[in-house]
């Protein structure tokens, strides 16, 4: 895997990372090749800074370390991807990364499904969704739909439909959804346990 360093004329490459949990950007460096060295020997990223002219180890004043998980080239040899693993907050103002975003695990469509049955929970009184009747009707009746709704998917699953199987486990997802909010929690609470059993 070779680092083209000389395709700028001052030697750096963009480094773009990222964490290696959640998946979001958290700030963008300029690596050299001693930077880039120094971050493979201390497994802590290390840029060269612009402002400084001088390497600098991310972390080094404010403790909040780039831990390094792994690390990739583009396809042109004159980008890096690290993986890290952060130890506290990214950017210098304190922020979990440079664009003032919250590092959090998402899950791309689900998180937006989570998001639109939290708002239906929240305004279930003027909400007319089937989901705010739901909330309306209280947990009872939501781990109630939870339970018809396995039921349907182990009797589809014995059989050979394919499409049926699909649309009960996605009823079965939707509703356990509604029944993690109506319980004030998230997907991401049932993912930190799972994680914690992790070997």
């Amino acid at each position: 895997m070779n680092i083209d360093f000389s395709k700028y004329t001052n030697g750096l490459v963009p480094a773009i990372v990222q964490d290696n949990e959640t998946k979001n950007v958290l700030m963008l460096g300029f690596m050299n090749q001693e930077a880039f060295d120094k971050t493979i020997a201390t497994k802590k990223a290390t840029f060269f800074s612009r402002t400084k002219n001088r390497l600098w180890t991310k972390g080094e004043e404010s403790g909040n370390f780039l831990n390094l998980v792994s690390y990739a080239v583009d396809c042109d040899n004159d980008t890096l991807l690290l993986k890290v693993k952060p130890a506290g907050p990214t950017c210098h103002k304190g922020t979990d990364t440079c664009w003032d975003e919250k590092n959090q695990q998402e899950y791309g469509f689900l998180t937006k499904l989570e998001n639109i049955i939290k708002e239906r929970k929240e305004n279930a009184t003027s909400e007319k969704s089937y989901v705010a009747s739901l909330f309306e009707k209280g947990i009872n009746k939501i781990a109630q739909k939870v339970g018809e709704e396995a039921v349907e998917v182990i009797i589809e699953a014995k059989d050979a439909n394919d499409n049926l199987f699909l649309n009960e486990s996605a009823d079965l997802l939707f509703h356990y959804l509604i029944l993690l909010q109506a319980k004030g929690f998230q997907l991401n609470d049932v993912v930190d346990v799972l994680k914690g059993r992790e070997k």
